[in-house]
């Protein structure tokens, strides 16, 4: 992707259904669960940069004794020093000490039978190490403790803050992180006094009444009735401090979850490549969480998946995540991936008059390019068939050697022209200099384009914002003196702010915003935003569920070619002297390449919750405001 845009988090669970025992003797070592965390947590390192965590949590800890325990690091290397912190604690250990997995237990942090990970990208809010999940409400009551990471975002968090302080709370902050524990431990508070109130008139002792607690404790239920008034997408993990866990997706299922569990272990993560990879097992074995349905394991090994919330009828799950953001050696992810590119090939031609001699195709490094691979297979069987139809023009015997073998020798010509170079640092005061230097962080391969003969196609994930684009990869390429420039975008034109997790909220940010206001003016219609601002302002007054999406009448003027031509109009620098086109990803082209993935707001304007509405309307607000913040 040319534009640098951040997204959603990453999460990782295990559950231990044996004695620490039990991996010491089969696997050779006390640490296998921290071990497969580990690799959990870095096979998604795409998801979360900025900061990561664990937890983990020890059954049947001795009185006055540590059960919880919890790292956090930040940074470039947050990763590494992360669990350098946590295995520092092994360091010193004798050897017997090492494999003495009763000692271990008993006496070191983070040997528990339940763990989780998380991994963060900062799109908002504080960034320190305090937002780092896992976040932890702490109690002497230990069924009352709550450790909770997610990738998630809300869109009401104020609506939910004040149901807090109206029952009693005082929140220490306004997020949805916060929010989400809060409400989460409120009825949390609420189950476990339920069933001590239960049981309590029956003579039990209080340490009694605790363990009936942890077998009776319905988390499913406290999941319930704490999110029914969530509106957004998540994908939460928590850990009940006796030993009590869940994974837990929204309704609509935009963020993604996945699991494995066998006699051993239980794994759930936010990619299904990181528990094949962790745990070396088969595609087929690794499930997705249902939308609105939890993972629950019980602190005495039961597990299943519980319905939380009802699904919404239309599942939303985010396309976002098979264009860009999860890791692309999913099988799933892979052939979408491929269908995306497969779907240009028409289009590409078409703008390229079908002249394959005369073009080289490429790709804008480096996640594009397993759609570009989709791209090619379809331009070769394209091809294929164009060489068909040559020979069959020929009369029945009249084609020579010669020309047989040069209409058979034609491929499409490939190449790998776009290098993205080392991130180069500055410390040029000059604007102008800086600026310069930044439109080289791209690199191109010189002698292959042909002088103002060949077309240059290069295929991109998306176009966002589109300043990389125009600041440097097109001036870069057009030193090659192609005789036209193609973009093509495998994803359709962004045009709304997406408010479930990636960073995208400022509307006038989009290179697609703003060529459909340039052609409002065009047309002397630019009154129209005005109305539209009126209604946007109208709709704040009603309640969540009535609002719509008032920007989409905008666009709905133009058709999505009008548009790309307006953005290639755009991107072009003042400067350049060959011809430029746009291509994007149809709506419809997308839906069949990835038809489980329907989730399409940050394009088409139908978002899945009341909440995504509102908040396109306050983008739009904020924009006609002269407001450079966020619209949540």
């Amino acid at each position: 992707m040319s534009d640098n845009i951040k997204h959603e988090c990453g999460i990782a669970f295990i559950r231990l259904l044996k004695p620490l025992a039990y991996y010491k003797e089969k696997y050779g070592t006390p640490f296998y669960g921290l071990n497969k965390l580990q690799l959990l947590m870095q096979k998604q390192r795409n998801r979360g940069q900025d900061g990561s965590g664990i937890a983990t949590i020890k059954f049947t800890p001795p009185t006055g004794k540590r059960y919880l325990d919890r790292e956090r690091a930040m940074g470039t290397n947050n990763l590494t020093e992360l669990f350098n912190n946590v295995y520092s604690n092994f360091n010193d250990l004798t050897p017997e000490q090492k494999n003495d997995t009763v000692w271990l237990k008993d006496h070191m942090p983070f040997m528990g039978e339940v763990m989780m990970g998380h991994l963060r990208y900062a799109t908002h809010g504080k960034n320190d190490i305090r937002a780092v999940h896992p976040q932890i409400r702490q109690s002497n009551w230990i069924t009352r403790t709550l450790v909770l990471a997610g990738n998630f975002n809300l869109t009401n968090v104020d609506m939910l803050f004040h149901q807090l302080v109206e029952i009693g709370q005082y929140p220490i902050e306004k997020s949805d992180t916060v929010t989400i524990l809060e409400k989460i431990g409120h009825f949390l508070d609420e189950e476990v006094q339920k069933v001590f109130n239960l049981y309590k008139p029956n003579g039990y002792t209080k340490e009694e009444l605790n363990e009936l607690i942890f077998h009776k404790l319905s988390v499913s239920r406290v999941l319930q009735r704490a999110s029914r008034k969530f509106d957004g997408g998540w994908a939460l993990v928590g850990i009940i401090g006796h030993g009590d866990a869940f994974v837990y997706r929204d309704p609509w299922g935009i963020r993604p979850a996945y699991y494995y569990q066998d006699d051993e272990i239980v794994v759930a993560a936010s990619e299904r490549p990181a528990i094949q990879t962790a745990l070396d097992v088969s595609f087929k074995d690794i499930l997705e969480i249902p939308a609105g349905s939890a993972l629950i394991v019980k602190r005495d090994g039961r597990i299943g998946i519980r319905s939380c919330l009802d699904p919404a009828p239309k599942l939303s799950a985010c396309s976002f995540e098979r264009i860009y953001f999860s890791r692309g050696n999913d099988r799933d992810i892979y052939l979408e991936r491929k269908a995306l590119g497969k779907y240009l090939a028409k289009p590409v031609l078409e703008a390229i008059d079908f002249d394959y001699k005369n073009t080289v195709f490429s790709y804008i490094p480096n996640t594009a390019e397993t759609a570009f691979g989709g791209m090619v297979d379809e331009l070769e069987f394209q091809l294929s068939r164009m060489k068909r139809e040559k020979i069959n023009s020929f009369e029945a015997g009249k084609v020579s050697n010669e020309a047989l073998k040069e209409i058979l020798a034609y491929r499409p010509r490939v190449e790998k022209i776009v290098v993205k170079d080392a991130k180069m640092r500055t410390f040029i005061a000059d604007d102008h200099s800086r600026g310069d230097l930044v439109a080289h962080v791209y690199d191109v391969t010189y002698g292959i384009v042909r002088n103002y003969q060949d077309s240059l196609v290069l295929l991109d994930d998306s176009i966002v914002r589109g300043t990389t684009l125009r600041d440097s990869i097109i001036r870069i390429v057009a030193r090659l003196k192609p005789k036209q420039i193609v973009v093509v975008s495998s994803a359709p034109q962004i045009r709304y702010p997406d408010c479930y997790g990636i960073d995208m909220s400022k509307m006038q940010e989009f290179i697609a915003f703003q060529a459909m206001v340039s052609l409002l003016k065009d047309k002397g219609q630019e009154n129209q935003l005005e109305q539209v601002y009126n209604r946007c302002k109208a709709s704040m007054k009603l309640p969540l569920d009535q609002r719509e999406n008032e920007v989409k009448v905008l666009y709905d003027q133009f058709t999505a070619q009008q548009i790309s031509d307006k953005i290639a109009e755009m991107l072009r620098p003042k400067d350049l002297k060959v011809e430029l086109t746009i291509i994007y990803q149809s709506i419809e082209d997308l839906h069949r390449a990835c038809p489980d993935h329907l989730g399409d707001w940050y394009f088409t304007g139908n978002y899945p919750t009341p909440g995504g509405n509102s908040i396109a309307n306050r983008a739009f607000m904020n924009y006609m405001e002269k407001k450079n913040v966020r619209a949540y």
